[in-house]
Order: structure tokens, then C-alpha cells, then sequence
């Protein structure tokens, strides 16, 4: 079914077949990298055993004090890998990271019309307890809840 293992800098080279959904954000390099430097255990990626890289998710944990969450930041399985559990066992892991480093919960965005991913998210336990407006930019903006 494919590997679980971490993202190394190599890979900012060859999941792009994974970022051509609509619905994925795109970032800058630089972005990509500082997730790399500043949060490693939380950048995973599932690896074909034949190669490409199926999808992948990026995190960190965040707060002050000894108040810390874990947030998604990105998750994205390349189209063709689709609807076979590998989201569900990418946030199994950063969930599995986040208690590790004893966070309190894990939160995330995801778009209101991205109706297949907040299903999966409820699928997973999470619950919608806000709505941003306008939360992401571009040709046209769209609300986002969090999760």
C-alpha cells in the first residue's frame, strides 16, 4: 500500500504530482523548508513501493507555555491514490507525533466546499468549531472551518 517514512529536502523535487489538485495549496519553497527545518517529525509522506510519493502531510505544534496543539498545516494524497485510507493513517501518525509531545489537541483549516475532506475529518473525530471567512486568498476567496 505504500510506506510511511519522512519527508527529506530531495522530496521538495518530486511531489508535485501531489500538488496539482485544486484544492491543495501550493507554497513557496522557502515554506516548504522551513517546515523541514523547524518541525521534521511532523512532515511525513506515503511512498509508492515503485517511487512516487502519494501523498503527504505537513505540521507542527505551536502554543506557549504548557499550552501546546498540534495543526495540520497540509495534507494531500496525489489523485490516483485516492479513497484507499491513506489520509486517515497520514493524521493517525501526526496525531500519534502530537501526543508524543503532549499536546492538548490538534486542529486544522480546510475549505467549506471541500466536502469529501470535512467528511473524512469528521470521520476522524474532529468537529467544525469555527468558520473563517475568507480564509483563503486568490482569484476567488472561500471561507475555511476549523477543525
Amino acid at each position: 500500500m505504500g510506506s510511511l517514512r519522512p519527508f527529506v529536502l530531495d522530496d521538495l523535487f518530486r511531489f508535485n504530482n501531489v500538488n496539482v489538485d485544486p484544492l491543495t495549496e501550493t507554497y513557496g519553497f522557502n515554506f516548504y523548508l522551513s517546515y523541514l527545518i523547524n518541525w521534521p517529525e511532523y512532515f511525513q509522506i506515503v511512498e509508492h513501493p515503485a517511487g512516487p510519493i502519494m501523498g503527504y502531510i505537513m505540521g507542527k505544534s505551536e502554543g506557549r507555555n504548557d499550552q501546546w496543539h498540534g495543526h495540520v498545516t497540509a495534507l494531500s494524497i496525489a489523485t490516483e491514490f485516492r479513497r484507499i485510507g491513506l489520509a486517515g493513517r497520514l493524521m493517525e501518525g501526526l496525531e500519534q507525533i502530537s501526543e508524543e509531545k503532549r499536546t492538548f489537541f490538534v486542529d486544522l483549516f480546510v475549505r467549506v466546499t471541500n466536502e469529501v475532506a470535512v467528511a473524512l475529518y469528521k470521520s476522524l473525530g474532529y468537529v467544525v468549531y469555527r468558520e473563517i471567512i475568507n480564509y483563503y486568498g486568490g482569484a476567488s476567496e472561500e471561507n475555511a472551518y476549523g477543525l
